[in-house]
């Protein structure tokens, strides 16, 4: 018998982003929140009779061996020592190198199917671990719920964050994280806050700021073009990077209908995504079921 599971895998926001000093090593030290947003790829994963991993549909440009859900799978397989193996199917809706974490979050779905599909009933805090070894928002995606996030990423620590609406815009262009947090503009001296302070920060969205928002900027002039599109169309709003770019977005107010939304979506330049997505306070990945196939 065939068994098959279908996970959403969400985008995520960064609501703010801060670097509060450098470590040793030369990593840096953030604080942000991190919201999980309705905007998802789907995955697909489906039992084999042999030991394989296989990716059905790979991506453009992408050699499976480099694919992190290829990767993913592979190291829970070699962590388990399962002989157990799986066709991997991706639909991808969120833009890749738009710095919305779709990558980190399809390979993050991965390890949460699989774990169910292979049934080795491994912890939260394992998976954790193991998606570490592959990219700084895996962790946080396995983990599953909204969080404040510090040191260079390890330190999840859940949050309420009410459920908002949010205009997010991708202008076509990415941005290597490398070289933004090598620029000579990027903010490093943050004040630090504490997890306490963050409900006035979070109630108060217009405060909201991104330590490397300029540095993406010199880096790429499409993110102050995206940044200056949304503040024209929303004069009252207070447009912001996520991550380190080189998507932007708005929080929206209740005044902003669907009606003006759907007009505004129409005049994105060529090349650009934009999407209206909504606020989540839990991984969809987590409300997958197994269904069998004879």
């Amino acid at each position: 018998m065939t068994k098959s599971l279908e996970l959403l895998a969400p985008a995520k926001l960064n609501l703010f982003l801060h670097i509060i000093g450098r470590r040793a090593d030369g990593y840096h030290l953030l604080q942000s929140v991190f919201q999980l947003i309705d905007w998802t790829d789907t995955v697909h994963l489906t039992s084999l009779n042999r030991d394989a991993i296989e990716r059905t549909n790979p991506l453009p440009n992408v050699n499976p061996e480099n694919d992190l859900t290829v990767r993913a799978a592979h190291l829970l397989k070699k962590y388990s020592g399962t002989k157990s193996g799986v066709a991997i199917e991706l639909t991808k809706s969120i833009p890749m190198g738009a710095g919305l974490g779709g990558g980190s979050s399809d390979a993050a779905s991965v390890l949460i199917g699989l774990n169910t599909l292979w049934e080795l009933h491994l912890d939260t805090k394992v998976l954790m671990s193991l998606g570490a070894q592959l990219g700084a928002d895996i962790p946080f995606f396995i983990f599953g719920k909204n969080a404040f996030v510090e040191g260079v990423g390890e330190k999840l620590s859940s949050v309420p964050v009410a459920e908002r609406r949010y205009f997010v815009l991708f202008p076509g262009k990415s941005i290597s994280t490398a070289d933004v947090f090598q620029s000579p503009a990027l903010i490093r001296d943050h004040t630090p806050l504490s997890i306490e302070a963050l409900n006035p920060q979070l109630l108060h969205h217009q405060s909201f700021t991104n330590d490397c928002q300029l540095a993406a900027i010199q880096i790429c002039s499409e993110v102050q073009n995206a940044l200056d599109w949304l503040q024209l169309r929303f004069p009252k709003s207070h447009p912001v990077m996520t991550g380190s770019g080189s998507s932007t977005f708005i929080t929206l107010e209740d005044s902003d209908t669907l009606d003006f939304l759907q007009v505004a979506l129409k005049e994105l330049p060529p090349g650009w995504v934009g999407r209206v997505v909504r606020g989540l306070n839990q991984n969809p990945a987590y409300n997958s079921v197994i269904r069998n196939k004879l």
